[in-house]
C-alpha cells in the first residue's frame, strides 16, 4: 500500500506533526533541548510561515513530515544560523523557500537510514553545505519486502521520497525556483543518486559553507 501525503492545515494535525518532531529531534537525535519544549511538541516561530506536509500510514497516523518555509519578514532559519557563501541580498526572495524539519517515525527507519537522514552521532550537529541542481523525483522503487516490521522499515526511503515529491509539486505551484536546505551527507547523496531526472533542472539548492553560528 502506498503512502498518503497531504498538506496539513488543521490544528490537530499540526499538533501531531509537532509531537513527531519532538520525538525525533529531541528524544531520539538530541538536536533540541527538552527544557526548551516542555509541552512535548517541537515548534518554532517559522512554523506559522510554512507549508506543512505529512505522510500517513494505513491507520491514518502521521509517520513522516517535512515543512517548506516561505519568504516572510522574519527570513529563513539558515540565514540566521549558518554562514552562507552567497550574497543573500541578490536572491529572488519571492521565489525562495527553505526545506526543513524532515522527521520520520522510528518504526519506519532502519539504522542505515538514521545515518543517511539525521547523520551519525559525530555528524548530527554539523551543518553540511549543498550546491547541486535538484532534479525531479523518480517514482518510488518497488519494494520486495512483503510483511511485518521489516517491510515497514524497508519503506523508509519511499517515505522520504514521497515527502520531497510533495515539496517539489508545491514549489512548482508557487513558482518557487530556489531552495535553502541543510542536510546530512547521506541525504545529499540520496539527492544526487535517487531523486530525479536531468530534464527538470529549474530549481536549485543554495550552498552554505558548513559553519554554524
Amino acid at each position: 500500500m502506498g503512502f498518503i501525503v497531504d498538506k496539513v492545515l488543521d490544528d490537530s494535525g499540526l499538533k501531531e506533526i509537532y509531537r513527531l518532531r519532538y520525538k525525533v529531534y529531541v528524544e531520539e537525535c538530541g538536536f533540541e533541548r527538552p527544557e526548551n519544549h516542555p509541552d512535548g511538541i517541537e515548534i518554532d516561530k517559522f512554523d506559522k510561515n510554512s507549508v506543512h506536509f505529512a505522510t500517513k500510514n494505513e491507520n491514518e497516523n502521521i509517520i513522516g513530515t517535512v515543512r517548506l518555509i516561505l519568504n516572510s519578514p522574519i527570513g529563513f532559519p539558515i540565514e540566521k544560523r549558518c554562514k552562507l557563501n552567497i550574497n543573500k541580498d541578490e536572491l529572488p526572495r519571492n521565489h525562495l523557500a527553505e526545506i526543513s524539519r524532515l522527521a520520520i517515525s522510528k518504526q519506519y527507519r532502519r539504522r542505515a537510514e538514521d545515518k543517511r537522514i539525521y547523520g551519525p552521532e559525530e555528524e548530527r550537529r554539523e551543518v553540511i553545505g549543498i550546491s547541486n541542481t535538484v532534479q525531479q523525483y523518480q517514482r518510488r522503487a518497488e519494494d520486495k519486502y512483503r510483511s511485518g516490521e521489516l517491510y515497514e522499515r524497508r519503506r523508509g526511503p519511499d517515505l522520504v521520497l514521497s515527502l520531497y515529491k510533495a515539496i517539489y509539486h508545491e514549489s512548482k505551484r508557487r513558482n518557487i525556483t530556489q531552495w535553502y536546505a541543510v542536510m546530512t551527507k547521506g541525504l545529499y547523496i540520496l539527492h544526487q543518486t535517487g531523486l530525479g531526472s536531468p530534464e527538470n533542472d529549474w530549481i536549485h539548492l543554495l550552498p552554505a559553507d558548513g559553519s554554524r553560528r
